[in-house]
């Protein structure tokens, strides 16, 4: 019964939709902005807003922030928007921008005279779009119907925000996309060039709550396409053993614990007090780049960004041959051009760390950085925030 209630809903929304693009005219100064599909404010889209805080262009723009949750609090003037609302497709009826770091729903049309502003979230490792050869999401019922709907879905963008000329490459093909693309970093970035001092990351450890005498390891593992409960809500994959992990590294450092965004469950680690300091899906990550002294990701786009700051990198790949060749397969051998060691178990983990052994990779991050990072410089929000003013 609620299923039904729900697609009579729908299907009257999107018949109002229609109604306000025939009768109402877009609006340069109305800008959408959503991260995420609205689970949260992060990523490009908030830094891009901020930007315009900055400035005080948020007085002069109506910007609008699509949430889940609108009890998030927001900086300046934007207005916060429950998804899927009324208003929700007033807005994109309406409004002259749309800035976005996922694919938006298809059933939303988008109006000639609007610019779409396509963010992404991350340089890709792991194969994308037209370029996959198998599909294990839940979401999708197919590969074929996944690229036919990925294909409508880049048509409506006008503009593709890329980190470096790799992705552009990648982009260009896997999202079949010939418009603008944007090779000027991502503006989430921005915060590791303008706050990587000692008193903005003292600062931040102390309003997070963490501690300033230990050293920091931030864990964040990218979410596994066929671990999932439903609908885009997928599992916290992990094999560390995080007993052990305690028991091994608590006297000197202390564990920082974000899931992806996607990930739809919050594992309980309160036996862990004063060792685990987790962080759910809806936090943003970057300022846990900045106050983390090693990153331990696996296949997670968090790489790419967090070697802007130049510092070490462990990888847990416990399942690399399984997710490499069932799952989602990789642009680049991995194993060769890590920018540091990759570790199979918690022992190895855990004895990499104590040794300090990924010192040894420092050549492979200058050289993975010079690869992936030589667009980023801090400025990319500002950049946006131009192209907008120049449109408008």
């Amino acid at each position: 019964m609620m299923l039904l209630v729900r697609k009579i809903a729908k299907y009257l929304m999107l018949v109002l939709y229609n109604i306000f693009i025939l009768f109402s005219r877009v609006n340069k100064k109305i800008i959408i902005f959503e991260s995420n599909l609205g689970r949260n404010y992060s990523g490009n889209p908030r830094f891009i807003y901020e930007e315009m805080v900055r400035r005080g262009l948020d007085k002069q723009y109506s910007c609008f922030f699509i949430l889940e949750d609108t009890r998030q609090n927001l900086p300046g003037h934007a207005i916060k928007v429950k998804r899927l609302s009324l208003k929700y497709f007033y807005l994109f009826a309406r409004a002259g921008f749309w800035v976005s770091d996922t694919r938006m729903p298809n059933y939303l049309r988008k109006r000639k005279k609007t610019v779409y502003i396509q963010c992404w979230h991350g340089t890709p490792l792991k194969r994308l779009g037209l370029d996959l050869e198998q599909i294990s999401m839940e979401s999708e019922r197919s590969l074929s119907s996944y690229k036919r709907n990925l294909i409508r879905n880049t048509r409506k963008w006008d503009y593709l925000i890329s980190q470096n000329s790799y992705s552009s490459e990648i982009f260009r093909r896997a999202f079949n996309f010939n418009k603008k693309i944007l090779e000027i970093g991502y503006p989430r970035n921005d915060i590791l060039f303008q706050k990587n001092n000692r008193a903005d990351i003292t600062e931040i450890k102390r309003r997070l709550g963490l501690p300033l005498d230990k050293r920091l390891i931030l864990y964040a593992p990218t979410w596994r396409d066929d671990e999932h409960y439903g609908r885009l809500k997928y599992k916290f994959s992990t094999r560390l053993d995080f007993d052990y992990l305690h028991s091994r590294l608590s006297g000197e450092y202390a564990l920082i614990v974000k899931a992806h965004y996607l990930v739809g469950e919050r594992p309980d680690f309160s036996a862990y007090e004063g060792f685990i300091y987790p962080f759910g899906a809806d936090f943003d990550i970057a300022e846990l780049y900045l106050v983390a002294d090693l990153l331990i990701t696996d296949y997670s786009s968090v790489m790419f960004d967090y070697s802007i700051l130049n510092r070490p990198m462990i990888f847990f790949a416990y399942d690399i041959s399984r997710y490499k060749d069932n799952i989602r397969g990789f642009y680049f051998d991995f194993m060769k051009e890590a920018p540091g060691p990759i570790a199979t178990d918690t022992k190895q983990l855990a004895d990499i760390i104590l040794s300090e052994a990924y010192r040894q990779y420092e050549d492979s991050l200058r050289t993975f950085r010079r690869k992936f990072n030589h667009a980023d410089d801090g400025n990319a929000s500002a950049r946006v925030v131009e192209l907008i003013r120049s449109l408008s």
